[in-house]
Formats: structure tokens, C-alpha cells, sequence
């Protein structure tokens, strides 16, 4: 499958190592273009080619968003169009000063399809730190095998990223649609930021 990777920090570089090496091909962008990702991708493998955003989204069927939250305005709508392709929401509503943002009544995929008129936007990879995703990956299956929530309202969208999901070593966890689920793993809520395994996932979006 291509994929376009919009953000190459924590969760951006990451999944695009991880995704690569279940042999996925990966166009990585960020803003600052393609030449300062030369360094980073070479410890990624063939798989994985620095691009500017533009050509990120237009090679991918599945697009990941992992750019800063203050930059949503400016870095996601001027690399669309998203039209028809699978889009994950990976961001959380971090100010600059890593405080979170107030969205009112909206959780923070509502306002991000706002920025990607005609995309199936799914919401994922928000919920797992970093490095749990770069070192703890598990095969299927196996005993404590961390697992990830996943939000949306198209089915088949959902359904290929949490096939994503369990490619790269994690359960994935359908948490229910863009508002209730993705409101059920925003920051604070009890499946956020905490090593869960599948069932423990489902006991925390319950809760939340």
C-alpha cells in the first residue's frame, strides 16, 4: 500500500519505520522539505522516500497527519486535496505550550476534517507514547500485546487502518465513531497515554 506520512517527529518517523518494514511503501514529509529527512530515512530503508507534502498526499491511498497541532491551519489543507483517501488523525490538540487546547462541544478530528474535505478521516495513533510504538510492537497474539484505539465513521476506512495496526505488532480497538470514539481517546481520557492490552483498552473506553 503507499502511504503518505504528513510529520516526521515522535509518532510521524515512527510509524513510517514501522509501516515500511511491513512493506509498505512510505513518502515522508515535513516542513522543512525533503532534503532535511535525507539522514533520517537512510536508517529506514528503501521503502521510505523524503517528499514534500504535496507529493505525500497525492502518492498515498492512506495518508497519516502527525504535524503540530498550531500548524494544522497552514500545513494540512495546502498539501491536500484528500479527496477519496483514507486520512488518520493522529494529532492531539497541544498548544505551543503543551497545554490542551479547548475545543468546546468538538473534539480535535471534528475540526481536523474540517481541513480535509472529501477524505475518510479515521482517528488513531493519538493514544500510544512514542516509544511504546517504536520498541513494543508484538506479533499477533501474543501476551501483552499493547492495542490501539481507532475512531471514524466510514467502515471500510476504519477496517484498512486497523489492519495497519496489526500489521506493525498492536491490536487495534474500534472505539466507535469520529465523535464518540474520538472524544473517548482524547488526552485525559483513561485510554490515553497508558500501555493497554486489547481488553483493557475496551474497559477504558467504557469508562471514559
Amino acid at each position: 500500500m503507499n502511504i503518505g506520512i504528513l510529520g516526521a517527529g515522535n509518532i510521524g518517523g515512527n510509524a513510517a519505520r514501522l509501516l515500511a518494514a511491513a512493506g509498505h511503501m512510505v513518502r515522508l514529509a515535513n516542513s522543512r522539505g525533503p532534503a532535511s529527512l535525507t539522514k533520517t530515512v537512510e536508517a529506514m530503508g528503501p521503502n521510505v522516500i523524503p517528499s514534500t507534502p504535496e507529493d505525500a498526499v497525492a502518492f498515498g491511498d492512506v495518508v497519516l497527519l502527525a504535524v503540530p497541532w498550531p500548524a494544522k491551519e497552514e500545513a494540512i489543507p495546502e498539501a491536500g486535496p484528500y479527496d477519496g483517501k483514507i486520512v488518520i488523525d493522529a494529532m492531539n490538540p497541544y498548544t505551543e505550550d503543551f497545554e490542551i487546547e479547548d475545543l468546546g462541544k468538538r473534539t480535535s478530528s471534528e475540526i481536523i476534517a474540517t481541513l480535509v474535505p472529501g477524505a475518510r478521516l479515521v482517528k488513531a495513533f493519538n493514544t500510544i507514547y512514542y516509544r511504546r510504538l517504536a520498541t513494543e510492537g508484538k506479533p499477533k497474539g501474543a501476551k501483552g500485546r499493547l492495542a490501539i484505539p481507532v475512531a471514524g465513521d466510514d467502515a471500510a476506512a476504519k477496517a484498512v487502518v486497523m489492519g495497519l495496526i496489526d500489521e506493525i505488532g498492536f491490536d487495534a480497538i474500534d472505539s466507535g465513531s469520529l465523535a464518540v470514539g474520538g472524544r473517548r481517546q482524547q488526552p485525559g481520557t483513561p485510554v490515553y497515554n497508558q500501555p493497554l492490552d486489547a481488553k483493557a483498552v475496551q474497559a477504558a473506553l467504557a469508562s471514559a
